[in-house]
């Protein structure tokens, strides 16, 4: 198996998406990439006044990501994607299933990610629109990626997910 050009790290908010992502880019020499980071404003106030995203708000931003991150990156160095990703339809459109690109999805239980939210500072993600997340989530199918539990440490995620896609690690 030749190990991926592109990892998606996906989850709903507080999984731990953009911590193990860019832990796996730097241990693994590629570049990490927060799909929040790619949000428009638009997108960015609506859910900073409490208001989750459809599918409507999102269709540009999934295809910004394919185009910038995905396309961009398929040929060249590894990268790591982190993204909420939630709905199948998201994935495929992210490039999931095709040559060179692996999925992870970091799964929690309700209560450790409203605790990680409760937590966190200064990011625009509520807590309160977990359930929001929760409620559109089409978990992934075993085809489409690898699922790991948050209970573990970020290092030790990164280290199974490194092990499970045969990534070569530069350290």
């Amino acid at each position: 198996m030749n190990p991926p050009r592109i990892v998606i790290v996906m989850g709903v908010a507080g999984s731990g998406k953009s911590t193990v992502g860019a832990l796996l880019a730097a241990r693994d020499g590629g570049r990490f990439y927060d799909a929040d980071d790619f949000h428009s404003p638009a997108n960015i106030a609506k859910m900073a006044a409490g208001m989750p995203l459809d599918d409507t708000d999102r269709a540009p931003w999934l295809e910004r990501l394919r185009s910038e991150v995905v396309d961009f990156t398929a040929n060249g160095k590894f990268a790591v994607l982190a993204c909420s990703a939630l709905k199948r339809v998201y994935r495929e459109k992210l490039g999931v299933g095709t040559a060179g690109v692996a999925l992870v999805y970091l799964k929690g239980d309700t209560a450790t990610l409203i605790n990680r939210l409760g937590h966190r500072a200064g990011h625009y993600m509520k807590s309160s629109m977990l359930a929001s997340q929760l409620a559109v989530l089409e978990e992934p199918l075993p085809e489409e990626g690898i699922t790991l539990g948050i209970d573990a440490t970020a290092l030790e995620i990164v280290a199974r997910i490194e092990s499970a896609l045969g990534l070569h690690i530069s350290h």
